[in-house]
């Protein structure tokens, strides 16, 4: 029987550190993948990973279930780790080359349980499915921002476009994303 995030999470704050132990068997293959398509450098990720897991264990009180997801929380804190190692090393990811490239850093481990393995493939085909649903300007937006680490500001110097109009792409993109998402039955 799989233990809810928000149980273990209540376990990590009372210093639990075998729960920590799952929610980072849980998670880490993945967010490995999201930071690691934000810093490009596999050495430099995984550092950014066991940060992450790091702040959960220091944080673990200051989760709150009511405000939102475990996952979310947690993919919170890695993403602006991974962003601000990017904006410290005044270097600027790139987007994956490929689409085998892509698959390639988002590979889970090969000692990963098989079960944990098929949901990874799932929620990435349905968020690879929702990606489909935005505009390519909406979709350009979101990649600039969440993959590249780039402002709004920055952004809409990078696309030659006003301030308001990145602002909107944006808002209708994730709008569009959370909706994708939900009706896939990954409510965020």
């Amino acid at each position: 029987m799989t233990v809810a995030d928000e149980t273990l999470m209540a376990q990590v704050a009372a210093g639990d550190s075998q729960a920590l132990e799952t929610l980072y068997d849980r998670y880490a293959p993945i967010l490995l993948g999201v930071v690691l398509r934000i810093v490009q450098q596999r050495v430099v990720a995984e550092e950014i990973v066991q940060e992450t897991f790091w702040r959960v264990w220091d944080k673990a009180a200051t989760f709150d279930a009511a405000q939102g997801k475990f996952s979310t929380w947690m993919y919170s804190i890695g993403r602006r780790l991974a962003i601000d190692t990017t904006r410290r090393q005044k270097v600027r990811p790139e987007a994956a080359g490929s689409e085998a490239e892509e698959e390639q850093m988002l590979r889970e481990p090969d000692n990963a349980d098989v079960v944990e393995a098929a949901v990874l493939r799932i929620v990435q085909a349905r968020v690879r499915s929702a990606l489909t649903e935005l505009s390519p300007e909406q979709y350009q937006v979101i990649e600039l921002a969440y993959f590249k680490g780039l402002t709004r500001k920055e952004i809409a110097q990078a696309i030659d476009k006003p301030l308001g109009t990145v602002h909107t792409r944006a808002r209708l993109g994730l709008q569009k994303l959370r909706s994708a998402l939900a009706a896939a039955g990954m409510e965020s």
